[in-house]
């Protein structure tokens, strides 16, 4: 004679065979990009992308140091150059910052004049919050500048159940705009008008 579960016996049965195929929120961590990735991601349409390597002497620290209210953990820094032909389509900077355990890599990409264009988290680590990989919560980045306060709960809305996420977000992305002002665009913008001169000059 076969015996056949009850419905309430039957319906456990079928729950907890969901729970063991369903990954449940422990497994939140994730590889969700790689550099080649990424970059691709970011610039479809550049001809290439190449790489500046800056390593951080004393007088930009202090410059950083200011800025942000402390000194970065890094003293030397990628920030990737998206070209067609001789002209600047834009620029990446990726790094990591720590969320309540473990290092959150992410990447944020810039206009050409500085300007956050947009932010991806590429590897998350911990095993909950990884609610702030949603495209709302990344989309609040775009538009950033220096200008900006880039704070969670002021001008950045934290994700219910990834507090402290949302807010390693928001000061890895304030860190990263400094960065590309302070490395990249004001140089450039310092040798232009020194270009300018000897033009004008000659």
């Amino acid at each position: 004679m076969i015996e056949h579960p009850a419905p309430m016996r039957l319906l456990a049965l079928v729950l907890l065979l969901v729970a063991s195929i369903v990954p449940g929120s422990a497994g939140a961590a994730g590889t969700y990009f790689t550099t080649p990735q990424l970059l691709k991601a970011f610039f479809p349409k550049s001809e290439r992308v190449t790489y500046r390597k800056i390593l951080l002497d004393p007088s930009q620290q202090r410059v950083l140091e200011k800025r942000l209210g402390y000194t970065p953990a890094r003293r030397e820094y990628v920030v990737f150059v998206a070209l067609t032909g001789e002209r600047i389509d834009g620029y990446a900077l990726i790094d990591d910052e720590r969320g309540q355990h473990e290092p959150i890599t992410f990447a944020v990409k810039f206009s050409p004049t500085g300007v956050v264009e947009r932010h991806e988290v590429m590897v998350y680590r911990e095993g909950y919050g990884d609610e702030i990989t949603d495209s709302r919560f990344r989309a609040q980045f775009a538009g950033k500048t220096g200008k900006d306060v880039v704070r969670a709960g002021q001008d950045i809305d934290v994700v219910t159940g990834a507090t402290i996420s949302s807010r390693s977000m928001a000061v890895g992305v304030r860190r990263a705009i400094a960065l590309v002002e302070e490395l990249v665009i004001k140089p450039a913008a310092i040798a232009g008008k020194q270009d300018e001169a000897a033009g004008t000059k000659g």
